[in-house]
């Protein structure tokens, strides 16, 4: 058996990106682990995740490659879906919170679903699949 486990995301700064996913977004913090004076292992996941669920390493950005590719991951493309069990519940948080949205929700044949966007410029969906 397999299963993705972590994605890397590139930010700017390890404990700017921890305030957003945690204190903003209402991630857990698994795991925050010093390996170096400048390097550390961080793990969210989105709350009510499985143990199973693929969990994002929040990856400080180190050369000027990785600099230029915070929030540019995708291309431009969304990069991320985060899917909740109440979308208008999570949508109308995420709104009071200061959450940028791109567009007001759209209700499609596959769910409900809004493109919002990190501090950092990744491009999310949050979708509430039929």
């Amino acid at each position: 058996m397999q299963h993705i486990a972590q994605i890397a995301l590139l930010v700017p700064d390890y404990d700017a990106a921890i305030d957003f996913y945690c204190s903003v977004l209402g991630f857990t913090l698994v795991e925050d682990t010093a390996l170096s004076d400048t390097k550390r292992w961080v793990i969210v996941k989105p709350p009510g995740a499985s143990e199973k669920a693929a969990a994002l390493l929040l990856a400080r950005a180190a050369s000027p490659e990785q600099k230029a590719a915070i929030g540019s991951q995708a291309g431009g493309r969304v990069f991320l879906f985060l899917e909740t069990d109440d979308f208008q519940r999570d949508y109308d948080r995420m709104v009071a919170a200061g959450v940028p949205f791109e567009e007001v929700p759209r209700h499609e044949t596959y769910g409900s679903v809004a493109v919002f966007q990190d501090p950092f410029g990744n491009r999310w969906d949050l979708i509430e699949r039929r």
